[in-house]
């Protein structure tokens, strides 16, 4: 099991003592254009968590090829890069120039508009584009997950990550919208139970690797996503207000194995399985 950050929640050039503490490092979305981003405000704290409408800023994929890359593998981290775009060409296009990382697609990005392509055939395109791995970066609106999880894997994904941020909205106390958006993606402790259960039903369809995120913020959380069916798990929100989140919770998370009596992470799937979910079948 490998702890990774979220995508857009840690600058390893700027912190690299927390992506050191990590077992690989996740970049925030390139996109084939440079893009500002969404008017500010874009971030709002709300009761139990965080929205978010940044809306993608980044360099553009020929600046990061030049220059973020090179200095990201400095770093001697394994990378994943995440991958964006308006298009099925857009994707397809970055993955075929990149070398030697793991490329996580990001499909369901919630405050930026999306490709009109499915996103399987964003999947099959890029797979035809590179032989890197692809995993796709999925929502968690769909109403039946595995469905989604079945049709990229159909397409020649070689993982899944999910959850990606639901859409939400929050008003300040003149009852305006916090965000200059409206809406935007929301993230942080309340989102754990729409992980868990994406998790669930992701590993009811597919024996891919799965990346499992949203709402982790502790050791318990990342064992409870192991045994639902992550491969991997990611931190997000929690590297905003905890630099030191990636020991903390590596800690934490032997203590729950140890309590469990547990050899390792891992083994919490086969108790989850044999309670849970046979009992939904």
């Amino acid at each position: 099991m490998q702890l990774l950050n979220a995508s857009g929640c840690l600058d390893a050039l700027t912190a690299p003592d927390v992506a050191a503490a990590l077992d690989a490092f996740v970049t925030k979305t390139v996109t084939p254009e440079p893009r500002e981003g969404n008017p500010p405000p874009r971030i709002a704290e709300t009761e139990s968590g965080m929205l978010n409408a940044i809306g993608l800023a980044n360099p553009g994929r020929e600046a990061f090829l030049r220059d973020v890359l090179p200095a990201l593998r400095r770093l001697g981290k394994p990378l994943w890069v995440s991958v964006g775009g308006f298009s099925a060409t857009d994707y397809a296009e970055t993955c075929e120039a990149l070398e030697d990382v793991t490329i996580e697609l990001n499909l369901s990005c919630p405050n930026v508009d999306e490709a009109p392509e499915s996103a399987a055939e964003i999947v099959r395109a890029c797979r035809a584009a590179t032989t890197l791995p692809l995993f796709a970066k999925l929502s968690p609106h769909a109403w039946d997950v595995g469905e989604t999880v079945r049709a990229v894997e159909a397409a020649g994904a070689d993982g899944v990550s999910l959850v990606n941020t639901l859409r939400g909205a929050a008003l300040d106390e003149r009852l305006r919208p916090k965000l200059a958006r409206v809406q935007g993606g929301y993230s942080g402790p309340a989102l754990k139970p729409v992980a868990l259960a994406a998790v669930l039903a992701a590993r009811r369809a597919t024996e891919l690797p799965i990346v499992g995120m949203g709402g982790v913020w502790t050791g318990r959380d990342v064992l409870e996503l192991v045994a639902c069916g992550a491969t991997h798990v990611a931190l997000g929100t929690v590297l905003f207000a905890d630099p030191d989140a990636p020991a903390r919770v590596r800690e934490e998370l032997a203590q729950e194995v140890a309590r469990a009596a547990l050899a390792r992470p891992e083994d919490a799937y086969d108790v989850a399985h044999d309670t849970v979910v046979l009992r939904d079948n």
